[in-house]
């Protein structure tokens, strides 16, 4: 069953390592995140943007869809499935779907009204046992039509932020979504290291966790951030996959189009990404 994310983080941060999550799209996507988790013996956040909400029929198609497959593939490891990025819309719609976990973004917004928003949600989802994450400083970059600046947030403003009963907290320290540009400066270790401090055992959130060289994140997550996202790479290598099959020109001479083996390798690709993030961020055999 599907499970709040709020234990896995707090064991994530105490234990120096980060929980992987990756945005699903398809069943596809699902299925090769949930395969991976149970071989490394990993806690798995999936993410789940509005759009692709939209995209897959509505988040009370996507609960059905994973709760099916947590039955179906014997799913043991520990499951959230979260909103990413959420508007306050969003967020209830979540809620009342079925979803164990929603990110409210109001980064957007004048600080006194992202902390009263913040508030309004943490009442209702406190009630049904799911976790909340919330974000201070926009991450750079866009995803899936969400735009931020890149702001490097406040580390007043995040402890305003996290003292509202939240379980984890976004904070923006230089990373971006999408690709990362030649000229990036980096993350911010300082700003890192200062909201670390404001915040104390509160789980911090890496967005944009493609690109980031290896060692900053490790190096992130030494600072505390318990929960690193990724969903451009596996973008890239699901396609990537898919197009080099498309490529090779098999299934296409007339002998069968099975859509099962043109999405394959796109899964399998899928599977390796997630693997090797697990390990980079240490979470294999954490569950």
């Amino acid at each position: 069953m599907l499970v709040s994310a709020t234990e896995m983080l707090k064991k994530a941060k105490a234990g120096h390592y980060a929980v992987g999550q990756f945005n699903i799209n398809n069943l596809e996507w699902t299925k090769a995140v949930l395969l991976t988790a149970q071989a490394c013996n990993s806690p798995v956040i999936l993410g789940v943007s509005e759009g692709a909400g939209k995209y897959m029929g509505g988040y009370k198609a996507i609960v059905g869809m994973v709760n099916g497959m947590l039955e179906g593939l014997s799913i043991t490891v520990p499951v959230a499935l979260h909103l990413d990025h959420g508007s306050y819309d969003g967020c209830m719609a979540c809620i009342e779907a079925g979803f164990s976990s929603i990110m409210f973004d109001g980064s957007h917004y004048p600080i006194e009204e992202n902390v009263e928003k913040t508030k309004e949600l943490v009442k209702i989802v406190k009630a049904k046992n799911m976790s909340i994450e919330a974000e201070v400083g926009s991450i750079g970059g866009e995803e899936d039509g969400v735009i931020g600046k890149g702001e490097v947030a406040d580390p007043k403003e995040c402890k305003l932020v996290a003292d509202l009963g939240i379980d984890f907290l976004a904070a923006g320290i230089g990373n971006i979504h999408g690709k990362y540009p030649d000229n990036w400066e980096g993350l911010s270790f300082e700003a890192l290291d200062a909201i670390q401090k404001e915040t104390g055992d509160m789980p911090l959130v890496l967005h944009g966790g493609t690109g980031i060289p290896e060692d900053q994140i490790k190096k992130a997550i030494d600072l505390g951030v318990a929960k690193i996202n990724v969903n451009t790479e596996c973008q890239l290598t699901f396609t990537a996959a898919t197009r080099k099959y498309f490529e090779a020109g098999k299934d296409l001479e007339g002998k069968g189009f099975d859509p099962r083996k043109v999405l394959a390798p796109g899964s399998q690709a899928i599977q390796d990404t997630v693997k090797e993030k697990m390990e980079l961020f240490g979470s294999v055999g954490k569950a």
